[in-house]
């Protein structure tokens, strides 16, 4: 019962989380956003005590039932596992806890969220991971079919898909080595990343062994046959011992259902006996102190980090516009400042599938590695909109109102002459001016002709005179971002 139970949760769960990527429905998305807040990592990182503390009691209560239920990842490495043992029967050892790998890269991921090292939070963060893959391989395809059946030009649809894989090459490619080798990993050996490589799943493990409810043997009754050991995906269980590793057990039941002599339970400890005839008492368990310190550390964490619409009409061949080189990059508006986005941000990418305009796209610079970052070659970020900042888990774009969106000021335009088309080609524009949402742009004389004249305190860096400019392939105008974002 617990691993059918168990099954049919997790199903429920990965089924939500994908279809919030692939932004099937924004009225859907709000109503199932939830899902992401209650991811561990995410919760810490917008200081969301209520979620934190109703893990922690859900681990201390059940073990880490989290990672085989709420976890995506874990999910999609429960469903390569289960396809591992159809090809391999009884492939699993007991083996002895990676406690050196565990911890070292625990100490190395909790740093780096500290100092906002993006490089090495985007990458072990296991939702984000999730994310990355469904936003970057499966999400094209879905567009794809959806465009395809509601009678779109495929040969058109497929080139702009195309266009825009390769502008995020790098992110496409971390996406297919992350499902690659997760996908061995847990074919051959299960659970192998969850216990060794992931932040999260040890984080749990310090409070999974005190859990109530464990997986606990009947020695009177086991036969020692080893069906138990060699069908454990996390390689927890010692069937010549009779114990199990608590802290990598990942409650998935597979044990229970293998055993034929219900020598296994999912149960309550049972009252205390001496443990030697003299009731000798047991020596303290170090892992106390364990318990302790991962309490202290996930506070101490939680503290610390705190519908595309085609614009250019007629039927000539428009050629595509280019992005320009930006001293500055420019953040989504809420995201307070740089800083703010790389101590927060765990570029799950939930943003950029949730944006309708496709201005948010994955970083390619080092320092904030597949981060979201503003650009507008296919659309402009509308002031009446703020998805983004109602989808965001973490608290890296604050969530903010229409209202509210056009006081914060993420980037400012600036002018290129060289590629203004009423100095390049001697005609009158004013593109730029006609559709600025804040009336930041005036027309004025240049030369005599009439050229864009930017205010600077009335831009709010949405990107609509860029991505509007008749100039190809690099707009005449273009918007630099602010390191920290100003708020009239």
């Amino acid at each position: 019962m617990l691993r059918k139970t168990r099954i049919a949760l997790a199903i429920a769960m990965i089924t939500l989380v994908t279809l919030l990527f692939l932004g099937v429905s924004w009225r859907l998305n709000l109503w199932i956003n939830w899902v992401a807040k209650i991811q561990l990592l995410p919760a810490v990182l917008a200081m969301n005590f209520i979620v934190i503390a109703a893990l922690i009691v859900l681990t201390l209560v059940f073990g880490r039932i989290y990672c085989s239920v709420i976890c995506p990842l874990g999910v999609m490495q429960d469903f390569f596992s289960w396809i591992g043992g159809k090809i391999w029967k009884n492939r699993f050892r007991h083996t002895k806890e990676h406690k050196w790998l565990r911890y070292s890269l625990l100490g190395i991921f909790v740093v780096c969220l500290i100092i906002g090292f993006a490089p090495v939070t985007t990458l072990l963060a296991p939702y984000s991971a999730y994310g990355r893959i469904v936003n970057s391989l499966f999400r094209p395809l879905y567009d794809m079919l959806i465009n395809t059946l509601a009678g779109m030009e495929t040969d058109t649809y497929y080139f702009s898909e195309v266009e825009i894989w390769m502008r995020s090459v790098s992110t496409f490619a971390v996406a297919i080595i992350t499902l690659v080798v997760l996908a061995l990993l847990a074919l051959r050996w299960g659970r192998a990343y969850c216990n060794s490589i992931c932040p999260v799943g040890t984080t749990l493990s310090f409070f999974a062994r005190f859990s109530f409810f464990k997986v606990r043997f009947s020695n009177d009754k086991c036969k020692h046959c080893g069906l138990c050991e060699k069908n454990c995906k996390a390689s927890a269980i010692d069937f010549k011992n009779g114990t199990v590793d608590y802290s990598r057990c990942v409650v998935c039941g597979d044990c229970l259902a293998k055993c034929k002599f219900d020598a296994l339970h999912f149960s309550l400890p049972k009252a205390r006996k001496a443990e030697t005839a003299d009731n000798t008492p047991s020596p303290s368990d170090p892992s106390r102190r364990t318990f302790l310190a991962a309490a202290g550390m996930l506070t101490a964490t939680a503290a610390m980090a705190q519908t595309q619409m085609k614009v250019d009409g007629g039927l000539a061949v428009i050629e595509d516009k280019q992005q320009p080189e930006r001293k500055t990059r420019i953040t989504p508006p809420g995201s307070i400042s740089h800083r703010n986005m790389n101590r927060h941000c765990t570029a799950c990418q939930l943003c950029v599938s949730a944006c309708p305009n496709d201005v948010l796209r994955p970083s390619t610079e080092f320092s904030t590695f597949m981060q979201p970052v503003m650009s507008f070659e296919r659309g402009y970020c509308r002031p009446e909109c703020s998805r983004c900042s109602e989808v965001c888990p973490t608290g890296a774009i604050r969530k903010i109102t229409p209202a509210d969106k056009t006081a914060v000021h993420a980037g400012h335009a600036v002018w290129i002459a060289k590629n203004c088309v009423p100095l390049t080609d001697g005609v009158s524009c004013g593109n730029c001016a006609r559709h600025c949402p804040t009336g930041a742009i005036q027309m004025v004389d240049y030369e005599g002709v009439q050229v864009p004249a930017v205010d600077t305190n009335k831009c709010i860096g949405c990107g609509a005179c860029e991505n509007l400019c008749p100039a190809r392939p690099f707009s005449a105008i273009y918007v630099e971002g602010n390191e920290q974002q100003v708020i009239n």
